[in-house]
């Protein structure tokens, strides 16, 4: 893996995993798999950032937007986020998902967790990358993920088609992404963890540049947390479940 960038098959989702996931990763291999595609949705278990990252991030989003217009802004269909579990389940099982999630996610404390943004980097998708700010990991916020994964595992199926996210036809659902995916929880978890915060797409020539630039580090907590739909990019594109952390 080279310093400053990620795999590119990590480019569809910037996602993140924790720990070795024990009974998680077993569970998530022996999960079903749905025959009516239609009825299958791509979601995102995420936390999302207080108004100190989500600052930061808007801020090097307007920076990328002003050299590169044609990428896309920090909206509604672009939270700011830090992905957590990213997978396939029925949609008939949403709600009990959410209340998975909920069970663990309130049980962490996540709005006590104080993180560490630490830089710059982003993933080459030829003459374009897709930016963001990595965030450092602690023990706290890897266990909580290992736990979310192995709780809301059971529920998740293998795979899906492009019909599981949102604007199925856009050129950004492409075998990557449903890839991706499916194999988040058992490829992407361990020494592959890097939460981030995505901030938008540039000309790679411009982020090279941008990463050379000192970073001042600084600190964040979680604010909220909630179940999204998946778009282009891996993108949390539809808000499904706001997530009560109350206990």
């Amino acid at each position: 893996m080279k310093p400053n960038r990620i795999r590119f098959s990590a480019f569809i989702a910037f996602a993140a995993l924790a720990l070795p996931l024990g009974a998680g990763r077993a569970t998530a291999q022996t999960a079903g798999t749905a025959t009516d595609w239609s009825d299958i949705t791509a979601i995102d278990i995420l936390l999302e950032p207080d108004a100190t990252m989500r600052q930061h991030a808007e801020a090097v989003n307007a920076r990328l937007r002003g050299v590169f217009p044609e990428g896309f802004a920090l909206d509604a269909s672009h939270r700011p986020h830090i992905s957590m579990f990213q997978c396939y389940v029925r949609t008939a099982d949403l709600d009990k998902v959410s209340a998975t999630a909920a069970k663990i996610l309130a049980g962490g404390h996540i709005t006590d967790l104080k993180l560490k943004a630490f830089k710059y980097y982003y993933i080459p998708d030829k003459t374009l990358g897709l930016s963001g700010i990595v965030i450092e990991p602690t023990p706290r916020l890897l266990k909580l993920q290992a736990d979310l994964i192995a709780a809301v595992a059971p529920l998740t199926v293998k795979t899906a088609t492009s019909a599981a996210f949102v604007n199925s036809n856009d050129p950004g659902v492409n075998p990557l992404l449903i890839h991706y995916v499916e194999v988040f929880a058992t490829e992407h978890a361990g020494k592959h963890f890097e939460p981030h915060v995505t901030t938008g797409l540039a000309p790679r020539e411009y982020l090279d540049k941008m990463l050379a630039e000192p970073f001042e580090a600084f600190t964040f907590s979680p604010a909220g947390a909630a179940v999204y739909h998946l778009g282009h990019y891996g993108t949390a594109a539809k808000l499904l479940k706001p997530i009560d952390l109350k206990p």
